[in-house]
């Protein structure tokens, strides 16, 4: 018996709202639609529908989680002053990682779907596909060292009053990952900013590695192999700071040199190269960081047509506008870090590809796309360079720009009919 046929004969009555909207889910997720139209058209004949395209999404996110969950691991031994080789000690910085991570995804997913299909069985129709992507994109824009409940918190706040109240996929008005995500900002600043969130498993107050059981369970397997384990209580490395690129350009921005000897004395690039920036070698939120595993998602999503290259393109041109406009005015340290550094810094990049081109909160006509990506842009280096209570601007920008793309569209628009009525009174002529 085929795997189709067999769903078809578990399929429970629809007057059981709540397990057919279940079994609808999965049934969905498993099986492509069937074509219905071999030539011209306007029905379905493509094996793609929305369930698909959020998938594709979620597959070029992988990378990030791959290189999000091995640089917990990395910053949490650099924080110990041990294994600070990159290859050494692999072997626990993947697992230290994944034990950190893994519970914030779990959480993710399981909050989230929960209430979607809650709403779906109360609605009375199939469970929605939208928080598939935001289910994923949530642990990536999230410290490490985030507390789960208030990650729960932030995931039941987003999804029922920025989703579930507007009535569902497709009705919101802003990013809801990102809307999780200012939650916890305004709700619990300290969680999410300044110097401590972004470095995890560490007894701040004694100074010393602080491990749990998850963690320490693998350390008789890793004994019977020969390889290094992990210890509980091992110290910090003295005066050890946790400041990330944004937090040390704000200090002194990109560099400081002692007039005598030349040598930097301060600033990003006192604690961290452009390299380090650009393989994720930096705290930060879990998938911001590598940037070669975002654009290789970002090529992904374009290739497929997932992602809107007019809303990237432009953000990167506001990017680039007000970072020389810094550069230029230098009123302030941070102002000299060049524009195209800003690009290698904090979550810029994953805001440019993954946050910024949501189809549902962008702008949905092609010129409304390059204002609304190039704003995004300008305001977000507004915020990141020139706001001291917060040191990134791409959250903010985003959700600003959420808010008036309805009205950027009714402006293109507006300017599209003008321009037609008065070609028909010329040809009318």
């Amino acid at each position: 018996m085929a795997l189709i046929d067999f769903w078809k004969k578990i399929e429970p009555k629809k007057e059981n709202k709540f397990a057919h909207a279940t079994y609808d889910a999965f049934f969905t997720f498993l099986f492509k639609p069937n074509t219905t139209t071999l030539g011209k058209g306007v029905h379905i004949r493509d094996a793609m529908d929305l369930k698909r395209t959020m998938i594709m999404v979620v597959i070029a996110m992988q990378l990030c989680f791959v290189a999000g969950t091995i640089n917990i691991g990395y910053q949490h031994f650099i924080a110990l002053g041990t294994h600070s080789s990159f290859a050494e000690a692999f072997h626990l910085k993947v697992i230290f990682g994944l034990v950190q991570m893994l519970p914030i995804f779990v959480v993710s997913m399981a909050v989230g779907l929960g209430i979607e299909f809650y709403f779906a069985a109360k609605r009375g129709h199939a469970v929605e596909e939208g928080y598939l992507v935001t289910g994923a994109l949530i642990p990536l824009i999230m410290p490490p060292d985030v507390p789960l409940w208030m990650l729960t918190l932030s995931i039941v706040f987003a999804v029922i009053l920025g989703k579930e109240a507007f009535g569902g996929t497709g009705m919101n008005v802003v990013n809801i990952a990102l809307l999780s995500r200012v939650f916890i900002f305004f709700a619990y600043p300290t969680e999410i900013s300044g110097d401590t969130p972004w470095i995890a498993g560490l007894d701040l107050e004694n100074k010393v590695a602080d491990y749990s059981w998850a963690h320490l369970m693998f350390n008789p397997l890793f004994e019977a192999v020969g390889w290094t384990t992990f210890e509980q209580g091992q110290p910090m490395v003295a005066n050890f700071s946790g400041a990330t690129p944004l937090a040390l350009g704000y200090q002194a921005g990109w560099s400081v040199t002692d007039p005598a000897t030349g040598e930097i004395t301060g600033g990003i690039l006192s604690k961290y190269s452009a390299a380090q920036m650009w393989w994720g070698g930096i705290p930060g939120s879990i998938g911001e960081t590598c940037k070669p595993a975002i654009i290789i998602g970002g090529l992904m999503l374009l290739y497929t047509r997932v992602a809107s290259w007019r809303v990237m393109l432009s953000f990167a041109l506001g990017v680039a506008f007000m970072g020389l406009l810094f550069n230029a005015w230098q009123v302030t340290t941070y102002m000299n870090v060049p524009w195209y550094q800003h690009f290698g810094m904090g979550g810029l990049l994953f805001a440019l590809v993954f946050m910024a081109t949501d189809p549902v909160t962008a702008a949905q006509t092609n010129r409304g796309k390059w204002y609304y990506g190039f704003f995004i842009g300008v305001f977000g280096m507004m915020i990141r360079v020139m706001n001291p209570a917060y040191a990134e601007g791409w959250m903010l920008a985003i959700l600003i720009m959420n808010v008036f793309a309805p009205l950027v569209d009714h402006f293109v628009i507006e300017g599209n009919i003008s321009k037609r009525m008065k070609r028909a009174k010329q040809y009318a002529k």
